[in-house]
């Protein structure tokens, strides 16, 4: 979040003690302190006696510096205006002096509003830290718009744009050079263009990464797995997150499919080819999921591996939904999984069809039956 500033500070940056003269006012200082500040005496070099004292010119416009000063009349509150200049006078809103919400500065920073405009939702840049103070930093048409148009050229549709920036508003501070860099990198490992844009866009954090990160990456998951480079490109172009993510869950995972569970290496190939969340799901619900399908129901791992895109169903459903069908197939006395007998239920209809199919095709039953069922649990 945007931290509290003290007071006579804000976001963007400590407000100035003195009251600068803007060109072409006429309006003198109202009080001995703002003389003291803003009168071009103040800012002169002591003089030696006996000394000249050097003409100085206040670093003005050249059209000030043709005004006579002491023939500008002094300006009154009590003075006397027409309708005409009364309507021409702008006030313009007070800058916050402290602020936990980047929403207090869109009125005074012209790169919060047209991020807004583009659909960045602040409230959650500001839950990022530092990221706002980064973005009040910025110039839009200096920092921000060469970022933007990047991102286009990248592949990031424009209606994306603000969710991107939401999610991964550090990229406003990168240099262009090194994002350029790291798309090049992944153009040169043969990554299409509408690869990249697919990956960048589902894993906004991936071009933060330096080009030895990303490479060391991608060469973990092909040694580790002992996959071809097509299919470590087609890994983590279905996941891209495995590229941003932590290594070390990866690392475990790998570990309970081989330890606990028993797969063998090229078993868990398989699986993780068309199941790469298994790399990064939570181990408990890993080991829960394998352990209902493999001792509960009596699913071998050869089926599990076998057919590994009825296991990508399998392993991304909820253990709760396999657990409430089963029961009631068992109940029923349909719970038959093994293809060389006769009434046998696939997982793939097991986990993915809805209540109503699964009912009165799989459980030849009714909805009211499988409610009623479900009580009971």
């Amino acid at each position: 979040p945007v931290a509290a500033l003290p007071a006579g500070a804000g976001l963007l940056g400590t407000l100035p003690a003195c009251r600068r003269l803007n060109a072409g006012s006429s309006s003198p200082p109202h009080n001995a302190e703002d003389a003291s500040c803003s009168s071009p005496e103040s800012h002169l070099p002591s003089v030696q006696q006996g000394q000249a004292n050097p003409e100085i010119l206040p670093d003005l416009n050249a059209e000030i510096l043709d005004e006579d000063w002491d023939d500008i009349p002094p300006s009154s509150a009590l003075e006397v205006i027409s309708e005409e200049e009364a309507v021409q006078i702008i006030a313009e809103p007070l800058l916050p002096i402290q602020s936990s919400t980047l929403r207090d500065y869109v009125d005074h920073s012209e790169t919060l509003s047209k991020l807004v405009h583009l659909g960045v939702d602040l409230s959650q840049v500001e839950k990022r830290q530092k990221a706002g103070q980064l973005i009040l930093t910025l110039d839009f048409e200096k920092d921000v718009k060469k970022i933007l148009l990047f991102l286009k050229d990248v592949g990031v549709e424009d209606n994306q744009l603000g969710p991107f920036l939401t999610k991964n508003p550090y990229i406003l501070g990168e240099d262009l050079e090194a994002l350029e860099t790291r798309v090049a990198y992944l153009k040169s490992k043969k990554f299409g263009k509408s690869e990249i844009a697919q990956m960048v866009s589902r894993a906004p954090y991936l071009l933060l990464f330096s080009v030895e990160r990303l490479d060391n990456r991608l060469g973990f998951f092909k040694n580790e797995l002992g996959l071809s480079v097509k299919k470590t490109k087609d890994l983590v172009i279905r996941l891209p997150r495995l590229l941003t993510g932590k290594i070390e869950p990866v690392k475990e995972n790998l570990q309970v499919c081989q330890i606990e569970l028993g797969f063998q290496r090229n078993e868990i190939q398989q699986i993780v080819c068309k199941t790469p969340k298994i790399l990064t799901a939570s181990k408990k619900r890993l080991k829960q999921t394998f352990d209902y399908l493999h001792n509960i129901m009596g699913i071998p791992h050869h089926m599990l591996t076998r057919f590994p895109q009825v296991s990508s169903k399998v392993f991304n459903s909820k253990l709760l939904r396999i657990r409430e069908r089963h029961m009631f197939l068992a109940f029923l006395g349909r719970a038959q999984y093994d293809p060389a007998q006769p009434s046998y239920i696939s997982l793939d209809q097991l986990v993915s069809l809805p209540d109503e199919v699964f009912c009165t095709e799989i459980a030849k039953a009714s909805m009211q039956d499988f409610e009623n069922f479900l009580k009971t649990l």
